[in-house]
């Protein structure tokens, strides 16, 4: 059963060191994406399993220690999912003394969308011994398929805790990446009260075709999410709801 969720947004430039200077400029998103991370700590789950969305090659699940990269924004920087603090090693020194080498690492698989949960995650302190899992949701996945992928994540165990990761539009201003539509900030609008009431009749009802049309990213795990919490007594706190670059972003807790 889905005891507590959060939402927050995917972008690169939530990373500080792929932000570079413009990094200031979303402070404020990365403390609210924090608190809710840590919120979803405090609700003691048995299991975390983070959603977003994803290409092709990104599709499916991805297990606790899968690795992502930002090397392709010029960035030295590799994450992995949650992996446990002694990442495989068994520590301390040989017979000779030497300091074991250490495991080699794994080709990076997660999509952009769970790379950014991975550094948040270890961004927010969250315990590598509470088990985590990915799963990268396609784009076009069909809403009723979205929704039963969320029954499906929420009847795993008695305490599951959901780390929603998506975007709203990114049509908001005439700089943002899908130029000025005048339907991206009522889309935005309802996504933000759904989010803050916990609706998840309302995030089940948002329209495919105008999602894709908006570039809305994230309406695929926010309809995985409707379906996990159709049965869980939930209620919402919207943290963030701001449009920075033209882009929606949102931050939300749904906890009992």
């Amino acid at each position: 059963m889905l005891i507590a969720a959060a939402v927050c947004p995917c972008p690169p430039l939530l990373v500080p060191e792929v932000a570079a200077g413009a990094a200031p400029e979303l402070d404020g998103l990365r403390a609210a994406c924090a608190e809710a991370v840590r919120a979803l700590a405090a609700a003691r789950p048995e299991c975390l399993i983070v959603v977003g969305p994803a290409e092709r090659a990104g599709r499916g699940p991805h297990a606790q220690g899968a690795a992502g990269s930002f090397r392709g924004f010029g960035v030295e920087l590799d994450v992995r999912l949650a992996a446990p603090a002694a990442d495989g090693s068994s520590g301390g020194d040989d017979a000779a003394g030497r300091s074991p080498s250490p495991p080699p690492a794994p080709a990076p698989s997660l999509p952009l969308s769970l790379a950014v949960a991975a550094w948040l995650l270890e961004h927010a302190g969250w315990d590598p011994a509470v088990p985590v899992e990915g799963l990268g949701v396609g784009e076009p996945l069909a809403a009723e398929r979205c929704i039963e992928v969320g029954r499906e994540l929420a009847g795993r165990a008695e305490r599951i805790a959901l780390l929603v990761m998506g975007d709203g539009t990114a049509c908001r201003t005439l700089k943002a990446p899908g130029y000025l539509d005048e339907r991206a900030a009522p889309f935005d609008a309802e996504v933000a009260r759904a989010l803050a009431a916990a609706d998840t009749g309302a995030l089940a009802a948002l329209d495919e075709e105008l999602a894709y049309e908006l570039k809305a990213a994230g309406r695929a795990p926010l309809q995985v999410l409707a379906g996990a919490a159709e049965r869980a007594p939930l209620k919402g706190e919207l943290r963030y709801d701001e449009a920075p670059y033209g882009v929606g972003y949102f931050v939300a807790s749904w906890s009992s």
